[in-house]
């Protein structure tokens, strides 16, 4: 059914832009990878007409990141996407720099989960194309240029030279970014000075190593499903080398060989690929009509699955505001709130993953840091500072109007009691709508205004006996990304923050 779902999509958007570029799409996203893909299923969640754009025909078999922590299972929970997963592996150790820590924290996905990047992009495709995504491979963006009403994209397809028109268009084409080259997005940061060459290598028999610091290096090692080795490794004091493709399988042997002692060339590699220590973020997340996300807009080293995570909880974000906006149901102002609460994130993000690279890639001369950060978490707080942050747990956008405990945080997923019997957070939010919590008790304006914006808000009474899911609050109101938005007593506050988030009211209802 979702093929079937997706070529019907992909017959409507073909006929409603064409080649002749109008510009009846009204979002085009740049890259299939997992933020893409799972951003284009939020828009589609909110109603609003996408299409992916990938230079790739056939989705990558290449097992990059791995790692899905607590914040985003509990986003793909909101969206019905877990179950799919199965029951894979979860980790509850994680580390910091290669310093080993407990990432457990309160709430049902704690710990780290290891899921293969493409089984996470399977999955996402799945459902972004049963929703009515229409992802097109093959399609290389050559040009992209911003009018008035619309951007046009040119693109290098297996059909030739195609251009489409969409009203906006969201760049999750990775760090390289063909998008932000071509609009010219100032990049500031740091290039890569060091770097760790990875590979997965079949037919060797090595033991396995979690962050072994050596004389002259770090060495990783750890056996895979199917007899696979993944291999990583630095030799202390190497820079970075200039690359347009992956390492050489002897480069790797060469380097692991100077570490370990250990030789690998008897092995055969499955897969090559380096990554470095690089540390970049565009300025601003929003130029016009054109929006980044993921790698496009952040660039840092993949430590602990941290880039992944971020990307996608970009993706959640960005999502439901654009599609509110697209469809014209909110103004385009909405969406600098994404740059306003995304890239304050990333920053803190990438200051913590250029922490962890000093404390990884370093030399004997970080010992003694190493040393002291392993008693510090040891202590207790320090870790549950630096285990909140890693899974995205701590995440607190900058709402105003109070200081409720949960006002910009995420409502905790769990059971909501109404009166009609307990209602899950996570089942409540996977139409993608927001959520209007109101105890029974509450002035009847707020239990008014969840019937006049019940086209985008769905109402949940709670009962007067059951305070603790609002926090002493009279009300909540919950946006699509599971985010407190709205928390007290104040109709009138409530109904200026549902304007802000969800548009004015239809006037039909």
């Amino acid at each position: 059914m979702a093929d079937d779902t997706s070529r019907a999509a992909a017959d409507h958007t073909s006929r409603a832009t064409g080649d002749d570029a109008s510009p009846a799409t009204r979002v085009i996203v740049v890259g299939a990878g997992p933020v893409g893909l799972f951003l284009a299923g939020e828009l589609r969640l909110g109603g609003a007409d996408v299409v992916v754009l990938e230079r790739l025909r056939t989705p990558t078999t290449e097992s990059r990141a791995s790692t899905l922590h607590a914040r985003t299972a509990e986003l793909f929970d909101c969206r019905g996407l877990l179950d799919a997963l199965g029951d894979p592996p979860r980790e509850p150790r994680g580390h910091f720099g290669g310093v080993p820590m407990d990432l457990t924290m309160p709430g049902p996905y704690s710990g780290q989960w290891k899921v293969p990047q493409t089984r996470t992009e399977e999955l996402l495709q799945g459902w972004a194309g049963a929703l009515g995504a229409d992802v097109r491979r093959g399609w290389e963006v050559r040009e992209l240029a911003q009018a008035d009403g619309y951007v046009e994209v040119a693109a290098d397809t297996p059909d030739g030279v195609r251009r489409l028109r969409a009203a906006y268009v969201v760049a999750c084409d990775g760090e390289d970014s063909t998008v932000r080259r071509l609009t010219g997005a100032a990049f500031p940061g740091t290039p890569a000075g060091r770097e760790l060459l990875r590979a997965d290598i079949a037919g060797i028999d090595i033991p396995n190593r979690r962050f072994e610091r050596r004389e002259h290096g770090l060495a990783i090692a750890a056996r895979m499903p199917g007899g696979v080795t993944r291999v990583m490794v630095h030799a202390f004091g190497r820079p970075a080398r200039p690359r347009t493709g992956p390492p050489d399988f002897a480069e790797v042997v060469d380097v692991w060989r100077s570490v370990t002692g250990e030789d690998l060339s008897g092995g055969r590699p499955v897969w090559l690929n380096s990554f470095g220590d690089a540390n970049q973020q565009l300025e601003r997340y929003r130029h016009g009509r054109v929006l980044f996300a993921g790698d496009a807009a952040h660039r840092q080293m993949p430590s602990g699955g941290q880039a992944l995570n971020l990307g996608l909880q970009d993706a959640a974000n960005l999502g439901w505001k654009l599609a509110a906006v697209a469809c014209g149901r909110v103004p385009a102002g909405l969406l600098d709130t994404y740059h306003d609460e995304r890239h304050e994130v990333g920053r803190r993000v990438l200051a913590n993953i250029r922490a962890q690279a000093l404390l990884l890639l370093g030399g004997p001369e970080v010992e003694p840091a190493r040393t002291l950060l392993g008693e510090l978490i040891a202590a207790g707080p320090t870790r549950d500072h630096l285990a909140a942050m890693i899974t995205g747990l701590d995440i607190r956008y900058p709402m105003g109007g109070g200081t409720h405990p949960l006002l910009g945080a995420r409502l905790p997923l769990g059971t909501l009691p109404t009166p009609d019997g307990p209602v899950g957070v996570a089942e409540s939010l996977r139409d993608g709508r927001g959520l209007l919590l109101v105890a029974d008790s509450a002035r009847a304006e707020l239990r008014w205004f969840g019937k006049v914006w019940s086209d985008r808000v769905t109402p949940v009474a709670v009962r007067p006996d059951a305070a603790e899911p609002l926090h002493g609050a009279d009300g909540l109101l919950i946006r699509p990304d599971g985010h407190v938005a709205w928390a007290g007593e104040d109709p009138w506050a409530a109904s200026a923050a549902i304007r802000h988030w969800f548009g004015r009211p239809d006037p039909g209802l």
